[in-house]
């Protein structure tokens, strides 16, 4: 992807380095791969570990970042502003006003309108606050745990979670919200599939944008599809456990989730990307 030298995002807020007192979810680097299984790229953290929670101090400490960190950050926020700017303008061709969200970033632990989490979550949007979170650290377990090299791996993980944004600007995510409490946890997990597969459609979207503008590089959208892939319900089930459970699918398969992607990628409208109302995911 073209970024270095472009506009960078004003909407990124930088905690790292920041330790938010309270509790934090989760219980260690340990437990990731399945607290990924729900959270990554876009379940609500504090939903997962039902009160499970260490003690964080409340301080602050000098952050010094790495060179590659600082190029990561530097990155997420071209990306962050470009979405900003396709999203405006769909939404304006829409008749509708683009709202800007926040991207946090931070280390280890982070306060948010959803509760305090910790960096095992993996990146989550927050409906409460209008903002994504990512500790940059993650980009390392992209790229080794899940192996899924690539900037635009990266690229596709932000864009994911500004489409959660898009869904709770349009509503979407207030609709299924309120399912919540009316359906058992099998049934609501049918429809958190297609909330997280219309999430993986929008980032296709942004990305059909960007190839618009002649951004993208040789093998971008082979990254994205292979990011996408490789945090399929099945694919993690299978690498945890050594077997899959249909029924706790929250994500969608990774053939679903490459599959949406694409779908967008080659549309770049959100009309295509219905997911609740398509007979087949």
């Amino acid at each position: 992807m073209e970024w270095k030298g472009r506009r960078k995002s004003g909407n990124v807020e930088d905690r790292r380095g920041s330790r938010g007192g309270g509790l934090a979810i989760g219980g260690g680097l340990g437990g990731l791969i399945i607290i990924l299984l729900f959270t990554f790229l876009g379940g609500n953290p504090m939903e997962l570990l039902n009160g499970t929670s260490v003690d964080v101090p409340d301080n602050t400490v000098p952050y010094e970042e790495t060179a590659e960190e600082h190029e990561l950050a530097e990155f997420v926020s071209v990306v962050l502003a470009d979405t900003e700017d396709v999203w405006s303008e769909v939404f304006e061709e829409q008749g509708m006003t683009y709202e800007n969200p926040k991207l946090v970033l931070y280390t280890d632990v982070v306060q948010s309108a959803c509760g305090t989490a910790n960096s095992a979550v993996g990146p989550f949007y927050c409906p409460g606050d209008h903002k994504l979170y990512i500790d940059l650290s993650f980009y390392e377990e992209l790229r080794d745990r899940f192996q899924a090299p690539g900037d635009f791996a990266m690229a596709y993980v932000v864009a994911h979670e500004v489409g959660h944004h898009v869904q709770t600007l349009l509503g979407t995510s207030q609709k299924v919200n309120a399912l919540r409490s009316k359906l058992s946890e099998t049934e609501f997990n049918k429809y958190s599939v297609r909330m997280e597969l219309q999430a993986d459609y929008f980032a296709g979207v942004w990305a059909h944008h960007e190839q618009e503008m002649n951004l993208l590089e040789e093998g971008d959208i082979e990254e994205a599809i292979n990011a996408a892939s490789a945090v399929g319900d099945d694919r993690i089930q299978k690498q945890a456990r050594g077997y899959v459970v249909p029924d706790s699918f929250t994500h969608g398969t990774s053939e679903q989730r490459k599959r949406w992607f694409m779908k967008g990628f080659k549309s770049g409208t959100i009309e295509g990307g219905d997911t609740f109302n398509a007979a087949n995911l």
